[in-house]
């Protein structure tokens, strides 16, 4: 095999890897859509506008301990880890196992961790993982479909596992998770995301 065709075979190999992680990534979560619709935000990913802009606010030179909710497939797990310093932590929580066990199967860096859990007991994991508090907090969770009492216990949990100076940053297709995080964030900046199925509202809550 001449050096042309050994070229063109080990780009046909890598464009066909590429495509079955691709595939396999929508699969994993198309089915957990399916199989709990009311925990999943939407039955496809986040676009990478609604990522930039989500995480444009984070300090990355102060964070030490980076925490999503429903990372699904781990959609916003790679840009987070490569802004996340060398010594920093994420810690993912969800409920569904199909995910978590499809991003430890796919996501080897040591700084990451995946839980299953709720993120209502974020503060049991976070100590449970040594840390004292958490810097960032992000939750693409359906806050509007959550069985009753959950949202509220979330946001509050949430507030009080925040460092002083750290923030909840929420995405979602309704207004309505503004309401949860108002009850414990005085300070909340909210934006919208046009470029993104479907288009969604942003909201940053600080401790102050």
């Amino acid at each position: 095999m001449n050096d042309t065709n050994q070229f063109a075979t080990g780009r046909d190999r890598s464009l066909r890897e590429r495509t079955g992680r691709l595939l396999g990534q929508w699969g994993v979560f198309a089915r957990g859509f399916l199989e709990h619709p009311r925990m999943v935000g939407s039955v496809i990913p986040s676009s990478r506008f609604t990522i930039e802009k989500m995480l444009e606010p984070v300090d990355w030179d102060s964070c030490k301990l980076f925490v999503e909710y429903g990372p699904g497939v781990g959609t916003f797990c790679e840009p987070v880890l490569k802004r996340l310093r060398a010594d920093g932590a994420l810690i993912v929580i969800d409920t569904n196992p199909l995910y978590i066990d499809y991003l430890r199967r796919t996501i080897h860096d040591p700084r990451f961790t995946a839980v299953l859990g709720s993120a209502a007991d974020v503060e049991r994991i976070v100590a449970e993982h040594g840390h004292d508090a958490a810097d960032y907090v992000l939750s693409g969770l359906p806050f509007s479909t959550l069985p009753a009492g959950v949202g509220p216990a979330i946001a509050a949990a949430t507030h009080r596992v925040l460092r002083p100076g750290g923030a909840f940053l929420v995405y979602q297709f309704s207004k309505r998770a503004r309401d949860f995080m108002a009850k414990h964030f005085d300070h909340i900046d909210s934006g919208y995301e046009w470029r993104n199925v479907l288009p969604c509202e942003l909201f940053w809550g600080w401790k102050t």
